[in-house]
């Protein structure tokens, strides 16, 4: 049985209904809880564990081609954000002791678990690269400490995708393959940029590349993104999330540009293309979880694309 009122049509008799021509939950409820991550802990989080995994990368290139400066300075950049990024993470846990627990087991199939060893393994190499680099002692068990969290830092870039989209959050979810591959350009922009901001203009040509070849591939593994989203899209789009992603691509384009056009001339466009790009990866995943906690509220974010993928297989 069915009840029309107000242009809608509610069915009574079951917990779907149609409004407006879209499919949504009983009485429009959530059908899914939001997580209850603050944003401020959590997609901070987010930002400087990639910002740190990417600079860490930065700073073993900018090492092994001597340009001693970029390499201590991003160095450093990397070890101030996963400091932050890992007091950020236990802060929204609660307690410490749920973060050592974690690594009491090693458990493939969690992300969670995976990205707690990451970061153990990570952590101790760019402590102990940055301590090389400052002091001057032991350098070859530096520069040896300092490609591995370069290489370990790649993981700490990418993990942190796997792991938001290891939930029923549909701005999320449904673009599980993408988002590893996107929050890794969105570091390498923030890393790319912070080195323009820290490095002298002789030593800064790989921070810029590192920034353009992350400009590039968030722009095609946004795209793809995106696509992927389907009407989950307009989460992205619209509201408080869609305002930072709009702002987030314009400093990412303008940022590349100019740093490409005159930052290795100017040291002042080179710091303020730096922070343009700082400031839109930031602004990157604080918007893709603004976009995830709006995704998860509104149920037809979760309707419609279950009822689509029901249709493609001709089950409806």
């Amino acid at each position: 049985m069915t009840t029309a009122y107000d242009g809608q049509v509610r069915a009574q008799d079951g917990h779907e209904s149609v409004q407006d021509g879209r499919r949504d939950s009983y009485y429009g409820m959530s059908v899914i809880n939001p997580p209850v991550w603050e944003e401020r802990e959590i997609a901070g989080y987010l930002f400087l564990g990639g910002l740190a995994g990417a600079s860490s990368l930065l700073a073993a290139v900018a090492e092994a081609t001597d340009r001693p400066a970029l390499a201590r300075r991003s160095g450093l950049c990397a070890s101030g954000a996963i400091a932050l990024s890992l007091a950020a993470l236990i802060k929204d846990l609660g307690r410490p002791a749920r973060f050592l627990n974690m690594i009491r087991v090693f458990k493939p199939t969690s992300p969670m678990n995976v990205g707690t060893w990451i970061l153990v393994a990570y952590s101790p190499l760019n402590f102990g690269a940055s301590a090389s680099r400052l002091t001057g002692r032991l350098p070859l068990l530096g520069r040896t400490a300092g490609a591995g969290a370069g290489l370990v830092g790649t993981l700490v870039t990418t993990y942190t995708g796997a792991l938001i989209a290891d939930t029923a959050v549909p701005a999320w979810h449904e673009g599980h393959r993408e988002l590893p591959f996107l929050f890794a350009s969105s570091a390498a922009i923030a890393a790319g940029g912070a080195g323009l901001v820290l490095a002298p203009r002789r030593e800064n040509s790989p921070a810029w590349r590192l920034a353009l070849l992350g400009g590039v591939g968030e722009l095609v593994v946004g795209q793809l993104y995106e696509r992927r989203l389907g009407m989950v899209k307009q989460a992205l789009d619209t509201g408080t999330a869609g305002k930072r992603m709009k702002l987030a691509k314009a400093l990412t384009a303008g940022g590349v540009v100019a740093a490409g056009l005159l930052g290795r001339r100017s040291r002042a466009v080179a710091i303020a293309a730096g922070s343009a790009m700082v400031a839109s990866s930031a602004l990157t995943r604080f918007g893709i979880f603004a976009a995830g906690m709006e995704s998860a509220r509104d149920p037809s974010y979760t309707v419609e694309p279950q009822l689509e993928r029901l249709r493609r297989k001709g089950k409806r």
